[in-house]
């Protein structure tokens, strides 16, 4: 190959490159839902999409999340127990803090507390049937230090964030991290475009062990799973 033609094809190749990472970066991209917090909502394994135009322009101050939404983030730096050098399995030579997915519970200027399991958002019980009928079925948490919180002020350009998992242990979110700041948030996920199947229930293991993602039974019949995955608990 000659060189004027070598020369052009790397041209090609790295404005090619640029050009996916500067989309991914800044237009959109995807994200892998890794674990069981948002059950019943989300399954671990399914791809999510994410508009970052959207992230980016909340960051710098144009327009903002609102409760209900599920968002893709990471959590607190000062929170070194979520630093890790693991990348599915795999030792890295650095430390990183892993993507978490989460529903916005409450707004900059809201108080949040959780009591016997159910939230409550400036002191008003907040509708939640889809994730509590389906908790309240299985291992509703109602006991725990978790299930019954402090009042919490959410301060300006902070979300507080939680999972619809409500089982004893079943999601790390702002009930022990506090907070997430808006320039933690990478997007919104507004759909839900894998698996392209998927079966209609979940049965969770309810056994406060790790890994309970592997533990899951799903049945029922199988349902087309791509989908707007809509606000709930406005």
């Amino acid at each position: 190959m000659k060189r004027g033609q070598l020369t052009a094809n790397l041209r090609e190749w790295t404005s090619t490159l640029l050009f996916a990472l500067g989309f991914t970066q800044f237009a959109a991209s995807a994200v892998q839902v890794d674990g069981t917090s948002m059950l019943p909502t989300l399954r671990h394994g399914e791809v999510l999409l994410l508009p970052k135009l959207e992230g980016w322009a909340h960051r710098v101050g144009w327009g903002q999340y609102q409760r209900g939404d599920i968002v893709v983030f990471k959590p607190p730096r000062d929170m070194e127990a979520e630093w890790t050098n693991q990348y599915r399995g795999l030792p890295l030579p650095w430390k990183y803090r892993p993507y978490l997915v989460k529903r916005v519970v409450g707004m900059p200027g809201d108080t949040v507390q959780i009591r016997a399991g159910v939230l409550y958002v400036n002191g008003r019980r907040v509708d939640e049937p889809g994730v509590l009928n389906y908790w309240q079925s299985f291992c509703h948490d109602v006991a725990s230090d978790l299930a019954n919180t402090s009042p919490v002020r959410i301060p300006a350009r902070q979300y507080f964030v939680m999972g619809d998992n409500r089982s004893p242990g079943g999601s790390l979110d702002s009930r022990v991290f506090g907070p997430v700041s808006v320039h933690d948030i990478a997007a919104r996920a507004p759909l839900s475009v894998l698996p392209l199947l998927r079966q209609g229930q979940v049965t969770p293991p309810c056994d406060t062990q790790p890994h309970p993602e592997q533990r899951t039974q799903p049945g029922g019949a199988l349902d087309w799973n791509p989908r707007l995955l809509r606000p709930a608990g406005r």
